[in-house]
């Protein structure tokens, strides 16, 4: 099997892993945006998200952790030099555990403020959330340290020449894909769908972005 078959299929779990994540996120906040907290996500809709929702996020994180990674493991093949692939691989290995992380970490905040303001808490469920928010809200900064160097990394080496790919396709990188997604949400009026969607701007942004790979090992299909 060609090599760039071989990651084209990685990359198809890939988008599966997206898909995974991004129907989590969806389920986690999709409805009515009213708040009156300090925080924008704890919302009348998030209050009345069925617990199922939550479950199945968690749920369908697992597999898309796991597709994922094959994706990700499989397009450092795509780098050149033994000792740079290794680098991506530890960067890689490092940064998957924070998805988990976070998606249980909004979760279980989530859950907890639905079923207060369902069952007899409610004037309970915003202070309590945002405190345990507060709380814990280390662990966000964390994980973004830890999930964000492999796509610096990789988009530093492919700008750089050090890939077999043209230093052009370190433009589409998530991070890239994330801010201009971000920036596209201000202009969308507020609603459950942008709600939803600027909940799952990182699922999107890593769907963009092994798509932009795809196209491109596409094109170049009969090279080795």
């Amino acid at each position: 099997m060609k090599l760039y078959k071989k990651i084209t299929l990685a990359l198809l779990c890939g988008l599966l892993g997206c898909m995974c994540f991004g129907v989590g996120d969806w389920l986690m906040l999709y409805g009515d945006t009213a708040y009156s907290g300090t925080i924008s996500w704890l919302t009348t809709g998030a209050a009345q998200i069925a617990p199922w929702h939550n479950n199945l996020a968690m749920a369908l994180a697992f597999p898309g952790i796991i597709l994922y990674g094959i994706a990700l493991f499989a397009i450092g093949e795509l780098i050149t030099g033994e000792g740079r692939q290794k680098v991506y691989h530890y960067l890689t290995a490092f940064s998957l555990t924070p998805w988990l992380c976070l998606h249980l970490f909004y979760i279980m905040i989530l859950y907890g403020f639905a079923w207060m303001s369902g069952n007899g808490y409610a004037s309970a469920a915003i202070p309590i959330s945002e405190a345990v928010f507060s709380h814990f809200s280390w662990l966000v900064l964390v994980s973004e340290v830890l999930m964000l160097p492999p796509y610096l990394y990789w988009g530093w080496l492919v700008l750089r020449g050090q890939s077999v790919l043209p230093w052009q396709m370190a433009l589409p990188n998530p991070l890239i894909f994330y801010l201009v997604l971000k920036l596209i949400t201000l202009l969308i009026p507020n609603s459950a769908f942008r709600l939803a969607f600027t909940n799952g701007l990182m699922s999107e942004s890593m769907v963009l972005w092994f798509g932009s790979i795809m196209v491109w090992l596409y094109l170049h299909r009969n090279q080795e």
